[in-house]
């Protein structure tokens, strides 16, 4: 039980390797091939073939197309000795092969593989192109026009960085250009100048340079490939371009002013950015949002790449961070618990964390970790958020039960209402020479004092008694 794979090159025979045209002349058992509509099935008539075309006809889609195939070759094969020949290099950009040699290890069926020549290796000439040297990608266009029908949910898996050439094969059809086109258009600008080659590997290879916004205006067929050349960091618009021109500001040569930044110096800054972030939140104003969280993200990155020049952790470790922490907690969505409603999600969330200050013990890490120190209205709030999700009392201070009993009797209090009580605060506090914020602040961090005693106590008594 065997199935050999042989490739048939780019198009024409004289590119046909001597080893597969010796296989294909001498094959002892049954020839397939994946379609007929390739120069060297032409040129080798007196063969006797099996195209699967009459597959592609009547199936419903691709999947069920390649699914036939490799079930029709695996039963073949049962049989005697399989032959099966597609376009180019059998493992670049074949689907078949892919599922085809899966399915033969499943099988215990030995498979193998005979080179032919690609569309990359035919198109590169054309290009001027060293694509080691240049670290090429090579990208499909079914990748593409997938994430485009992903979005808005594809983020990430975006299969081709702006900042490295990029060749894109089987953009078979107008259609297809299309959507690849304006999958383009979401990585780089509309006008880049990219080369599309049609007809590599015939004897009359058509090479054109237009932007890219006209990619579907031309004739498009099924041997057309994209390439499109690398884009400076300055010019780039994904994130490792923006890790770039940090590196660059902070380096020997960069900004003298990004130069003399602390890690201290820099955290007015992101204070600063994230108020105007949440007010450009408040307004709705998509345009500033999207400029603001850009503000906010270069402090980010800039606070990592001082890190890494302390040696303390580069960017890649805060991903790596975040990802685990994401990960970890959200065990519905990446793993087998359930949870349906946001309260059981909150109820998971507070057991994970707990869990996870139980294995951190006995460092700097405590109950109230995540309580933000700024600003301090801010942190009040989220302390009753915490002890209401946790079903836990907050201590008031002096007076401060009375008045929130008074309160809530008068509940529920209309928002400007409780805005104009604020203000009045702030007002009589600031006739008085008070310091609202530090005063607010100093009682949180008593509230805090109080819990971190309260756990490790707890902790200490769950040790004594599991002694």
């Amino acid at each position: 039980m065997s199935i050999t794979v042989v490739g048939l090159g780019p198009g024409q025979v004289e590119l046909l390797t001597a080893e597969a045209r010796a296989i294909l002349e001498h094959a002892a058992g049954h020839i397939f091939v994946r379609t007929k509509q390739h120069p060297v099935v032409a040129a080798l008539s007196h063969l006797a073939w099996e195209s699967f075309d009459p597959l592609y006809e009547r199936a419903a889609s691709f999947e069920e197309v390649y699914e036939g195939i490799v079930t029709t070759l695996i039963e073949a094969a049962r049989h005697g000795p399989v032959v099966y020949a597609v376009p180019g290099h059998p493992l670049v950009g074949e689907a078949t092969v892919r599922k085809l040699l899966a399915q033969a290890r499943a099988s215990a069926m030995s498979c193998s593989v005979v080179p032919g020549l690609s569309f990359v290796d035919v198109v590169l000439p054309l290009l001027e192109c060293d694509a080691l040297a240049e670290n090429l990608q090579i990208v499909d266009a079914f990748d593409l026009a997938a994430c485009l029908d992903g979005q808005p949910f594809s983020g990430g898996r975006w299969p081709i960085s702006p900042l490295r050439p990029a060749l894109i094969g089987q953009v078979s059809d107008r259609f297809l250009a299309s959507k690849v086109k304006l999958a383009l258009m979401r990585l780089y600008p509309d006008d880049i100048e990219i080369t599309v080659v049609s007809r590599a590997g015939m004897a009359d290879p058509l090479v054109r340079r237009l932007p890219l916004y006209e990619l579907d205006h031309h004739e498009i067929d099924a041997l057309t490939a994209v390439f499109i050349p690398a884009q400076s960091a300055e010019q780039s618009r994904v994130a490792e371009g923006l890790q770039q021109i940090v590196a660059r500001l902070r380096a020997p040569g960069g900004c003298p002013w990004d130069r003399q930044q602390t890690p201290q110096s820099l955290t007015r800054h992101i204070l600063e950015e994230a108020y105007e972030l949440v007010e450009a939140i408040e307004q709705n104003d998509t345009e500033a949002i999207c400029e603001e969280l850009g503000d906010f993200v270069l402090q980010a990155f800039m606070q990592a790449q001082l890190a890494e020049e302390q040696d303390a952790f580069t960017l890649e470790d805060v991903f790596s961070g975040v990802i685990h922490k994401l990960v970890r907690r959200h065990p519905h969505v990446f793993g087998s618990v359930r949870a349906e409603t946001a309260e059981v999600v909150l109820a998971n969330w507070e057991q994970i964390k707990a869990a996870e200050r139980a294995e951190r013990k006995g460092t700097a890490e405590n109950g109230t970790h995540d309580v933000s120190p700024f600003p301090a209205l801010a942190r009040a709030q989220r302390l009753f958020r915490q002890a209401a999700r946790r079903k836990q009392a907050v201590p008031l201070p002096p007076h401060a039960a009375a008045s929130l009993e008074n309160l809530r009797q008068e509940a529920p209090i209309p928002e400007d209402m409780v805005v104009a009580r604020l203000v009045a605060l702030c007002a009589l506090a600031s006739e008085q020479g008070i310091d609202l914020e530090r005063a607010l602040f100093r009682w949180t961090r008593q509230v805090e004092h109080a819990q971190d005693t309260t756990t490790m106590n707890a902790e200490a008594i769950e040790e004594e008694n599991g002694a």
